[in-house]
């Protein structure tokens, strides 16, 4: 299910790139076309949360009242989400939205050649194959990131092979056959190919086709270090934004109980202060194009936040 999405997605990006022929600019515009996709269900998410926080004193006392009988807290429960006609499955298609798309875009930036050239796998083996005859790469994770970064030499190698051909006439000897074999992997690579592999990954400087922990360039550390530093500034602001509740009723009824809603939004918060660093340890062993499709969401997304904000807080006065 993850490929088809990322193959759909891959459309999409592949028809910016042509476009713009940038990969960096492309995934930038890419973002902010699947933000303003998903705008609708941004919206229900963030008047489902709104409501959610408006009921959940009730919630509280609700729970208190029935804690020593499960059967009535169900009940109870599921006629308060009636009368305020809501469903306590309301935020479940956001979340799994939101998780197919980021496995989906994760698929669609570690394969490029795959999911956005439409390239055939053959051609994609065959590459493969030869940068590792030649030692051009030790590193099979991402053997279409590879690719796209080594075409210089492969250029370069078919060049080599050519001019190796015009100028020998004589027979190769047998302690030469391994060298033959190479050359004629050097013979298979079609400059019309080349061209198709092609993705223009520069941007701003920096090489999308990096890996920041792979790489000896510092500035391959810039993208995934602004994404951590945005992503908390959207966290902090996601919080600050969210309508707080009163719970004096229930602290009042229940003293010496601990309130199991302040301890799940407390574990709520920690787990949204680290997320950010998970995805940075994803983002280090990733190609940048994934840092930056990030970075770039994180920024869309506080934009969409106070946006939204003031927009249903407009519509509620």
């Amino acid at each position: 299910m993850i490929a088809f999405f990322a193959n759909i997605f891959g459309y999409v990006l592949n028809f910016i790139y042509n476009i713009v022929q940038n990969y960096g600019l492309a995934i930038i515009l890419f973002s902010i076309l699947v933000k303003l996709l998903m705008l609708p269900i941004s919206i229900k998410q963030q008047r489902t949360m709104k409501k959610t926080t408006k009921i959940q004193s009730k919630m509280k006392e609700i729970q208190f009242k029935y804690k020593n009988n499960p059967e009535k807290l169900n009940q109870a429960t599921m006629e308060l989400y009636k009368s305020e006609n809501m469903s306590p499955f309301s935020g479940c298609f956001s979340a799994i939205a939101q998780l197919v798309l980021l496995f989906a875009v994760f698929y669609l930036v570690r394969a490029p050649l795959t999911y956005m050239k439409k390239v055939d796998s053959n051609i994609i083996n065959k590459y493969t194959r030869i940068i590792q005859e030649n030692n051009l790469s030790s590193n099979s994770s991402y053997p279409e990131i590879e690719i796209i970064r080594e075409l210089g030499t492969l250029r370069e190698l078919k060049e080599s092979a050519e001019t190796t051909d015009e100028n020998s006439n004589e027979e190769v000897s047998q302690e030469n056959e391994e060298n033959q074999n190479s050359e004629n992997d050097k013979s298979e690579i079609s400059y019309e190919e080349l061209d198709n592999l092609n993705v223009n990954m520069e941007f701003l400087g920096l090489n999308l086709a990096q890996i920041p922990t792979r790489s000896s360039d510092w500035k391959a550390f810039i993208i995934p270090i602004l994404y951590v530093v945005v992503a908390v500034i959207s966290m902090k602001i996601s919080t600050n934004t969210t309508p707080k509740v009163s719970n004096d009723q229930a602290k009042k009824d229940n003293k010496d109980e601990e309130d199991p809603f302040d301890a799940m939004n407390q574990m709520n918060k920690n787990m949204n202060l680290m997320f950010p660093f998970m995805y940075l340890a994803v983002a280090l062993i990733a190609p940048l194009g994934l840092a930056l499709y990030w970075l770039t969401n994180s920024l869309l997304m506080i934009i969409e936040k106070l946006a939204l904000n003031k927009f249903l807080k407009d519509n509620e006065e």
